[in-house]
């Protein structure tokens, strides 16, 4: 299977696609205004102690506080201590996994107390009306290995099946590491030499000295590190032998990467191309196009039937119809075909949309308890590629199956768009941010039309004031940059996603 990583490059916004054999697999997105805080680290102070729930919430400076499970509080020193994923989800790109779990012992109020100040660093995004959930056990993830200062354990990645090579690594990490640290060793340590190890050890133990430094001279709430750009943490995390080829669309970037790369993986294969194409990036690769079917609720299957996907707070509920296929032989065998097909496009899709949480999936009745298995073998397959962790139930006497999938992050639907306000959150509409980018995208793909001179843009109200507010600058940027005049005219009766750009002559 061929996989490319695109990444698409502005002032406003980083966008990552992962393509498979052509086609979109997952989708990444940073927004200057937006970035993300999971793998930051935080000294933060506890404002309240929940016994009955055993969990806190903690002040690091966010608009909500931030909540922490007595499950993710060290029991074994007081101060610093470092989190370690046992599930293997570190970051939103990787797979790493230790081989042992810890339970607590203890309630949360025997370990902390109102006012105190606590290294924590964030596991996961605030979702819609909940905070970011936070850890006292912080972790420091290289290419090879991720550093867990104040835990003594060595894991291996899970992905990692050969049992030799499982020994070779545990034994080669135990002679290097501190004898009070642990370590997790990565995918990508398969097959390397100890120099490599050791080269991403130190850079680790040397972070870790700056962080616990700045701890002392910071007063709480205060960010004490911040983790990675999304680019260099996609060479960090994601860049495997199962990647061809990432291509990119931005001069400066591509510079940063290939900087990134030769300074702390001087010995990564790694084959970074600057995109030069006429056509815009992601437009060359019709991921634009995918991304807006993406945000529909309704996916059509080449058989002619059709899935629903209806996302709420609580869960994600998908439905299965058969539409327009009429099949050729009876029912039971349509019914069949287009269940096999759903169930590889709903996995498909959980990847896409990144939904995550419970999921319930009406599949169409199926009265052969063979066709159920069949169905129920397909989707655990279709699944085995995902990264983030599922558990599905067996499909039932009614066709329904019940599963969850990790939730790392908020799902395609809440990145992009806000809650309609036309229909008082019944739907979903872009939100001014993604109408004003998409103009924007719009705007450059004129850069070749060398007889335009002026480019009038019309808006609905809001997105024009977001763009005299918050993006004049850049608007006067680009204005520079495609020498042409860019005015922008208010269309009062317009709907937020609608404009329209006309070329001058």
């Amino acid at each position: 299977m061929s996989a490319e990583l695109l990444i698409n490059v502005t002032e406003t916004e980083t966008r990552v696609a992962l393509m498979e054999n052509r086609m979109l697999a997952e989708l990444f997105y940073e927004r200057s205004r937006e970035l993300g805080i999971v793998g930051n680290i935080y000294k933060g102070r506890v404002v309240k102690v929940l016994p009955g729930m055993d969990a806190a919430f903690v002040d690091i400076g966010l608009e909500k506080a931030a909540y922490l499970y007595v499950s993710d509080v060290c029991q074994s020193q007081e101060t610093f201590s470092v989190f370690a994923d046992q599930e293997g989800q570190l970051l939103p790109f990787s797979d790493d996994s230790s081989d042992e779990e810890s339970l607590p012992d203890n309630q949360i109020s025997d370990l902390l107390q109102e006012g105190q100040d606590i290294l924590v660093r964030v596991s996961r995004e605030p979702i819609s009306t909940k905070g970011a959930r936070i850890t006292t056990y912080s972790s420091l993830a290289g290419r090879y290995l991720v550093l867990l200062p104040t835990v003594n354990n060595i894991g291996i990645s899970r992905k990692i099946v050969d049992e030799e090579e499982r020994q070779r690594l545990r034994e080669l990490v135990s002679t290097v590491k501190p004898a009070d640290m642990g370590v997790i060793v990565r995918t990508a340590s398969e097959g390397k030499d100890k120099q490599s190890l050791i080269h991403d050890l130190n850079f680790l133990l040397k972070l870790w000295q700056n962080i616990l430094l700045k701890y002392e001279r910071s007063k709480a709430p205060a960010l004490i590190y911040q983790d990675l750009r999304l680019p260099q943490r996609l060479i960090r995390d994601l860049y495997s032998d199962d990647i061809d080829r990432l291509l990119i669309d931005s001069e400066a970037e591509y510079r940063e990467l290939k900087n990134f790369v030769s300074t702390f993986f001087p010995s990564m294969d790694c084959s970074i191309e600057l995109y030069q194409g006429m056509q815009p990036l992601f437009q060359a690769y019709d991921v634009e196009m995918e991304v807006n079917k993406a945000l529909d609720k309704k996916v059509w299957l080449k058989s002619g039937g059709s899935i629903i996907i209806e996302t709420t707070e609580a869960l994600t509920a998908i439905d299965v119809n058969t539409g327009r296929y009429v099949g050729k032989r009876n029912l039971e065998d349509t019914i069949l075909k287009t269940n096999l097909e759903a169930a590889k496009e709903i996995a498909f899709q959980l990847r896409l949309r990144n939904i995550g949480g419970i999921i319930i999936i009406d599949f169409i009745d199926m009265e052969d308890k063979g066709h159920r298995e069949r169905v129920f073998n397909a989707l655990e397959e279709a699944l085995s590629g995902d990264k983030a962790k599922a558990h599905v139930l067996k499909i039932s006497e009614l066709g329904m199956v019940e599963m969850t999938r990790e939730r790392t992050r908020d799902n395609l639907v809440r990145v992009l768009c806000d809650d309609c306000p036309y229909c008082d959150g019944r739907g979903f509409v872009k939100s001014v941010s993604t109408v004003t980018y998409e103009i924007f995208r719009e705007i450059k793909s004129y850069s070749c039309a060398e007889d335009i001179v002026e480019l009038v843009v019309m808006v609905s109200p809001e997105v024009a004031d977001y763009l005299y507010d918050v993006e004049s600058l850049a608007m006067d940027s680009m204005e520079y940059e495609l020498g042409k005049k860019i005015t922008t005219k208010k269309i009062d009766h317009f709907h937020r996603e609608e404009y329209e750009i006309v070329g001058k002559r």
